[in-house]
């Protein structure tokens, strides 16, 4: 069963904040361009680790 919390709720927001950052804000800024680029695919990856996480969390154990 997978948490909408953690999927809904941190991993898609995280994507979009990630995406937004890279392509909006970075090219915008010239003097810290790079990093604004690093830490907006930090954030978009790390989104997508949670999301990934959300969809096989389980609150029981599942045991075979």
């Amino acid at each position: 069963m997978a948490s909408k919390a953690i999927t809904v709720g941190v991993g898609i927001p995280m994507i979009v904040v990630g995406a937004l950052m890279t392509w909006l804000w970075a090219p915008v800024e010239e003097v810290f361009q790079n990093q604004i680029e690093l830490i907006g695919g930090t954030i978009g990856i790390l989104g997508i680790v949670f999301f990934i996480s959300g969809l096989f969390y389980t609150k029981e154990p599942v045991m075979h």
